[in-house]
């Protein structure tokens, strides 16, 4: 094996209170890479309490700028770092506003596509933020229209295609799940009472309202002991816990916050099911988590988590926004032991089926193509 000097390049990384299914990713791919051999330095934004630098899954942490400020001193930084410390190749996860590293010029680089917000950032954050994200996204067919990009779904593939990207430069390169951590555990039994999970972050876009509403119609009828539960913190979380208490759903609806691995494994392998209702994800990290602890998942037929859920297999798609076609998929659900049951033994099967080590590989074989084809135009 060749060992190679690769700069990776995000906006957060895992101990980042604003990290998610990304940064999971990354660490998970790149820190086996390191594992391997390989000298890897990830390049993020700092925050509060955050070390300027340290070691984290074999991995040097370098960490400038804001969570504001990063997409302002990343491209000088990347600069600097190439030369300085002469990195072969630069890795770029589009998360955010994308930096632009192809323009830099200093090292070949490849991009991980997880998701692009489009038009949903204008339910996520207000002008000018808003405004910022949407444009720059508009720049991508321009500045990586030479990048090879690993992309995590065929939607997000389908995603670029659209927004002018070259579909011969983009492989869809799946997430992996820790089967070692996530998976179901006999000695854990399942909620008494129906017990439904929503995990993440605690964001806008993400439609939680939906769930609420929902699970909150269910407990006045059918279902009287349905209980919800929303594990996560976000920008978010106040306004939806207001919204709880205009719904009048307080005995139905719990905020546990933010949770550990641990917790995180337990609320999975308890409850009966997962849900989520966003209109777009890159992939659904947690929905594959869950399924690998032997739990369904109920969610939004949209781009990325209808890869990450297979219909009537692992779980229930419903169409985006329809909250009828919710309700009635969640009673449909609670209502049928025998669905239940073979929609969890699905789950695991499904789940089995995605492994970070896959994710390593093909992740580096991109990498090393990526260098090739450099070679070959210099």
């Amino acid at each position: 094996m060749i060992r190679r000097r690769i700069l990776l390049v995000n906006w957060n990384d895992r101990t980042n209170p604003w990290g998610g299914g990304a940064e999971v990713h990354l660490h998970e791919t790149f820190g086996r890479l390191a594992a391997a051999g390989h000298e890897v330095t990830f390049l993020c934004s700092g925050y509060p309490g955050g070390a300027r630098e340290e070691t984290l899954d074999g991995m040097r942490v370098v960490r400038v700028g804001g969570r504001h400020t990063f997409s302002l001193v990343a491209p000088g930084e990347v600069r600097r770092r190439v030369r300085r410390e002469g990195h072969q190749v630069i890795v770029e996860a589009l998360n955010k506003i994308p930096l632009g590293t192809p323009l830099l010029g200093v090292a070949p680089v490849l991009g991980i596509g997880h998701h692009l917000f489009g038009a949903t950032i204008f339910r996520e954050a207000p002008p000018p933020a808003s405004v910022v994200v949407f444009a720059s996204e508009l720049a991508l067919p321009w500045i990586y229209r030479k990048t090879s990009m690993a992309v995590i779904s065929e939607s997000t593939r389908e995603d670029f295609i659209a927004r002018g990207l070259s579909p011969e430069r983009l492989r869809v390169v799946h997430v992996g799940v820790d089967h070692l951590r996530y998976r179901p555990d006999p000695g854990t039994a399942r909620e008494s009472r129906p017990t439904l999970l929503a995990l993440g972050r605690v964001r806008k876009y993400k439609r939680l309202d939906l769930v609420i509403d929902a699970a909150a119609e269910l407990a006045r009828g059918k279902h009287p002991e349905l209980r919800l539960v929303i594990a996560g913190t976000g920008s978010h979380l106040d306004a939806l816990k207001a919204f709880v208490k205009r719904r009048g759903a307080e005995a139905v609806v719990s905020f546990t916050g933010h949770v550990d691995e641990a917790t995180k494994v337990e609320l999975y392998r308890k409850a009966w099911a997962l849900v989520m209702t966003s209109p777009k994800e890159g992939w659904g990290l947690t929905c594959l988590e869950a399924q690998a602890c032997g739990t369904p998942v109920l969610a939004s037929d949209s781009p990325g988590l209808r890869e990450a859920v297979r219909g009537e297999v692992s779980g229930l798609l419903v169409p985006h926004g329809d909250r009828r076609a919710l309700v009635s998929a969640m009673d449909r659900f609670l209502s049928d032991a025998a669905l239940r049951a073979k929609l969890g033994e699905g789950a695991t099967r499904f789940a089995n089926t995605f492994t970070w080590e896959r994710c390593a590989a093909e992740t580096m074989e991109m990498i090393e193509g990526t260098m090739v084809a450099n070679r070959r135009v210099a």
